[in-house]
């Protein structure tokens, strides 16, 4: 039996990472998938662990070649997902889980309508703007432009299956765990 993809996303500083890797101690048969990016990695990240970083033309080589389920450009870099690796895994009988952003959920539930689609949502736009300052990883116009994106990314929540508020990283998690066994393959 084929697995089933599930995609989760929300806008950046909602602690989607946090709230997955949570999730993911005790969830069973699922592969959380590795995007590529050309961004440059963060302090402790890892090549082929959290991301794949590749330059700016290789990425667009693989764009241009078909190798992305979806990709995107967002804050200045392009972040994609390797269709045969998602395609490989599923027919493995394993499930998916992909965090992308919401340009990316949309290419990939286009494609692929089956998937379960997790919106996490801050607990208010103060909180955001604070964990944003907090990473001291961006300058302030980037985190106006982040800022700006999470309006936009927050009135998409309502084209998602769920919606989970981010507001105590356990209770989150626990929240997406339910889902996910109501749906896994």
């Amino acid at each position: 039996m084929a697995g089933r993809l599930f995609i989760i996303s929300g806008s950046s500083g909602v602690g989607k990472g946090t709230v997955i890797k949570e999730f993911l101690k005790n969830a069973d048969n699922i592969y959380l998938s590795v995007s590529t990016t050309t961004r440059n990695p963060r302090e402790g990240e890892v090549h082929g662990v959290n991301y794949f970083y590749v330059n700016k033309d290789d990425f667009k080589k693989a764009v241009e070649n078909g190798d992305f389920l979806e990709w995107a450009e967002f804050g200045g870099n392009c972040y994609g997902t390797s269709r045969s690796a998602v395609e490989k895994t599923l027919k493995e009988g394993k499930n998916v889980l992909l965090e992308i952003e919401v340009q990316g959920a949309k290419q990939v539930k286009e494609k692929m309508p089956e998937a379960v689609t997790i919106f996490i949502l801050p607990p208010s736009i103060e909180e955001i703007e604070k964990r944003l300052r907090g990473r001291g990883t961006e300058t302030e116009e980037a985190i106006a432009k982040r800022l700006k994106a999470i309006k936009f990314e927050s009135q998409e929540a309502q084209h998602y299956d769920y919606k989970v508020v981010n507001d105590l990283v356990e209770r989150a998690a626990d929240e997406i765990s339910k889902i996910y066994e109501k749906h896994k393959g």
